[in-house]
């Protein structure tokens, strides 16, 4: 079975659990479809980036070529999360009174360190790339984190979706009940209160911020709604498994699959990766190859359903063009 097949798809996702080589058999991946003339970006979501030390070339979160027809980045969640929240601030900065500026600074700052806040970051990241990127190029290549964080991330495209609608629902009841009180009592004072620079009914620029939130607010939930169609798009994504044949990644790869499948991600393959060479003499030598024997006809019972590429484990580091071309073609031809 080959993967070249599915550079007719334009995201794909390449995860597992850690250290199974996921950033090598997207680069892998990556390299192919440049080598074939497709417009590529290869994206490391995995906070423990390697992505340009493979590559040797220095990332961030910007888009660096690497090699004709191939370009890279690397998400920094810290720095997106503090560009959110500069975003966030500078817009409630248009909302309120200027007394009232160090108490929008400092629930941003308890924001930002909220659980949940660089996984947030991340995914408005990633949304952004799913959505604007395919203008742009051919194929866009996934790095992703460990499989729990992927998942995570999987599921709160739909999850932050309904948040914004919910916001949307309260912008909009406030908008009524403000209007109720207009025809009930007319003017209205609200007094000093600092709040009241947003809440007054009566104020002339409320329809105007209004209107303004209104945008951001339904921009953030179209954004949010067109990532989650694109993922589930079986034409468009799928996601490739990459593991090992040992017991803790098969444990968490039969999980990832079972969870995806819950989601309906589309999974398109599993690339069982570092698999040893039949040759061996020593002891210690058989004994692994024994056990792999082992691992490798479980890896064919709990994944019969998905096409499987082994790939070889090689004598040396996985490092630089050549041997990224070696694996593509293993994973290709």
């Amino acid at each position: 079975m080959s993967l070249g097949e599915l550079f007719k798809r334009r995201l794909l996702f390449v995860g597992g659990k850690g250290g199974v080589g996921k950033t090598t058999i997207a680069s892998a991946l990556s390299l192919m479809a440049a080598e074939q003339g497709r417009r590529c970006l290869i994206v490391s979501v995995d906070p423990a980036h390697s992505l340009g030390d493979i590559f040797d070339k220095p990332l961030s979160d910007a888009e660096v070529g690497l090699v004709p027809y191939l370009w890279g980045l690397e998400i920094d969640s810290e720095a997106q999360a503090d560009r959110y929240i500069a975003t966030v601030k500078a817009n409630m900065r248009n909302l309120v009174r200027p007394a009232f500026y160090s108490e929008i600074e400092r629930q941003m700052e308890l924001a930002r360190l909220a659980p949940g806040a660089l996984e947030a970051a991340l995914l408005e990241r990633m949304a952004e790339i799913m959505v604007e990127s395919l203008e742009k190029y051919h194929l866009v290549i996934f790095d992703t984190a460990p499989t729990g964080h992927t998942l995570r991330l999987l599921s709160l495209p739909e999850a932050m979706a309904a948040w914004t609608d919910g916001l949307l629902r309260r912008q909009e009841r406030s908008q009524k009940l403000g209007k109720v009180l207009q025809r009930l009592g007319g003017k209205r004072s609200f007094g000093g209160d600092e709040l009241s620079y947003i809440e007054q009914p009566d104020k002339p620029l409320k329809d105007e911020r209004n209107t303004r939130i209104q945008k951001l607010l339904l921009a953030r939930r179209r954004k949010f709604h067109r990532a989650r169609r694109l993922l589930l798009d079986s034409d468009t994504t799928a996601f490739i498994l990459v593991l090992n044949p040992e017991k803790l990644p098969i444990l968490e790869s039969k999980k990832t699959l079972t969870a995806l499948q819950r989601f309906q991600v589309p999974v398109a393959a599993a690339v069982i990766n570092r698999v040893m060479p039949e040759t061996g003499e020593s002891h210690f030598w058989q004994t692994r190859q024994q056990q792999e024997v082992e691992y490798l006809r479980e890896i064919e019972r709990e994944f019969s359903t998905l096409p499987r590429i082994y790939i070889p484990l090689l004598p040396h580091d996985i490092r630089g063009i050549n041997t990224l071309e070696k694996i593509g073609r293993l994973l290709v031809v």
